[in-house]
């Protein structure tokens, strides 16, 4: 599966910022409850960049459960890519690429309003 079919055209067309917010990530897999306590390190309008070193496969449908200034925000998304801890030590950044799955327009637009939020944060 290339970069295309796993959306990697919307990473390069919706810019991402960076973000440090808390995020709780809950997935109903075959092994059961799988529950992560993470950070969003970066945004955009398609999906969101989950740190952990421990990364869902791809494929895996997640609930992600994170505060916006007030507004406790709960989104469902699907893994696309995972960056995993290497043996070597020889990465910085491992984690997770989440997609948003099926937003509504209300859901979406509190996206969008975040995003701008981090941007303008980002500006400073």
């Amino acid at each position: 599966m290339g970069e295309a079919d796993t959306g990697g055209d919307d990473r390069r067309i919706h810019e991402r910022f960076s973000a440090r917010i808390a995020v709780d990530v809950h997935s109903d897999g075959p092994s059961g409850d799988h529950f992560l306590f993470a950070y969003i390190e970066n945004i955009s309008e398609m999906g969101i960049f989950v740190r952990t070193d421990d990364p869902l496969p791809p494929g895996t449908e997640l609930t992600l459960r994170f505060t916006a200034g007030e507004e406790r925000i709960e989104l469902d998304g699907s893994v696309m890519w995972i960056n995993p801890v290497r043996e070597d030590g020889d990465n910085p950044n491992p984690g997770m690429g989440v997609r948003f799955d099926s937003l509504s327009p209300n859901d979406r637009e509190r996206i969008v309003d975040l995003v701008r939020a981090v941007a303008y944060l980002n500006e400073d």
